[in-house]
């Protein structure tokens, strides 16, 4: 049972690290966020504020990116939990798992978890806009 708690504490890593990302990401994006609408009621430049939406786009993608990393070596995990012994190789190959559709890119931008973290920040844009 050696190597397969070796090969799941591998895998398990990679999912925590992903899972750090994650929350990093959505640390910079909302300081970054305040910063540019902090500087756009400043300035009063409207150019800020598209520079806010690229913001959010940009750490909205990469967010993505990230869960469906996640989602990919998690299935991984999943399937390496139920091997044998002796069936244990250390791959860390998550080419498979690539097929199922909850593991997409995009399928993961649309999660509810980023879904309901980003369309807020978007929609606190557009308010904070109409205000200026």
């Amino acid at each position: 049972m050696e190597n397969k708690r070796k090969h799941l504490e591998f895998i398990q890593g990679v999912i925590t690290r992903m899972a750090g990302n994650l929350f990093f990401l959505r640390g910079w994006a909302i300081s970054l966020i305040a910063g540019v609408l902090a500087l756009s009621t400043k300035d009063i430049n409207s150019g800020y504020i598209l520079i806010a939406y690229f913001l959010v786009f940009i750490f909205w993608i990469l967010d993505g990116y990230f869960l469906s990393q996640e989602r990919l070596f998690r299935d991984l995990y999943n399937d390496v939990r139920k091997l044998n012994e002796d069936e244990v190789d250390f791959s860390m190959d998550i080419r498979k798992y690539k097929e199922y559709c909850r593991n997409s890119w995009i399928r993961c931008m649309f999660s509810l978890t980023l879904f309901w973290f980003y369309v807020p920040i978007l929609v606190s844009i557009i308010i904070f806009n109409n205000l200026i």
